[in-house]
């Protein structure tokens, strides 16, 4: 189950507008390398050390076609592209592109396979709520520290709607 916590902000569309509870990550903290590869072959024949072997080639092999310009397919997880935003000029002559393109950046796009095996399984649990630099650990307890009654929403889980 993925985490959510809820986090009080005001939408910076509408300043003026009260501020209202919105559903954030509660991300846990990742599987080192060796912990990753271990899991990932159990029940396997490939052993995790194979496994890393792998991952280290792959590492070092996608950013090298991506500085070469190419798009880069890993089956059953997606692609990788590289991305950039450009100054315009009026005279074609006048393109400078070592000062004229800016942010780069790497852009990833799950497969749809990928997106659909994780999205059609993700339930949301609660992670707590955060308001005012203080964590409660679920909304239970910020309930209870608050002496506020559950209303009419919910606050269980869901699963989400796959585009």
């Amino acid at each position: 189950m993925a985490k959510y916590k809820l986090i009080k902000r005001t939408n910076p569309l509408k300043k003026d507008a009260p501020p209202k509870w919105y559903a954030t990550p509660n991300s846990e903290s990742p599987l080192s390398g060796k912990a990753m590869t271990r899991a990932a072959t159990a029940n396997t024949t490939m052993a995790p050390i194979e496994m890393e072997a792998s991952l280290e080639l792959l590492a070092k092999f996608v950013p090298q076609q991506l500085q070469q310009g190419h798009t880069v397919k890993i089956p059953g997880l997606g692609t990788f592209r590289t991305t950039f935003k450009s100054d315009g000029v009026e005279n074609i002559n006048d393109f400078r592109a070592n000062s004229m393109i800016k942010n780069a950046r790497i852009v990833f796009t799950p497969s749809k396979e990928l997106r659909e095996s994780v999205l059609n399984g993700l339930t949301f649990e609660d992670g707590g709520v955060l308001e005012n630099d203080i964590s409660y650990a679920s909304l239970a307890d910020y309930r209870l520290a608050k002496s506020t009654p559950p209303e009419g929403g919910g606050g269980g889980e869901d699963r989400p709607e796959i585009e």
